[in-house]
């Protein structure tokens, strides 16, 4: 499978005192969880929310493209196998 997908971050946040999950590619896509798997769980569900209202309200969907180089080097080297 080659489907393109958002890039998700996970950070702790001391001043918030849990993690934070976002979608860089969609503006204000975030959540908090009091651990990484619950903010995952959270972002998700907000983007698929955000993808909802947008498709609702005729608004432009960004394509996927913010990824870390590291995953662009990765699924280079897996085309092919």
């Amino acid at each position: 499978m080659n489907r393109k997908d958002y890039h998700i971050n996970i950070f702790y946040s001391e001043a918030d005192g849990g993690y934070v999950a976002d979608i860089p590619d969609l503006q204000a896509g975030s959540a908090f969880g009091k651990t990484p798997a619950e903010a995952l769980k959270q972002v998700q569900l907000a983007k698929r929310l955000w993808l909802q209202s947008a498709k609702a309200e005729r608004k432009p969907i960004p394509k996927p493209r913010d990824r870390p180089a590291i995953y662009q080097t990765a699924s280079e080297l897996l085309v092919g196998f």
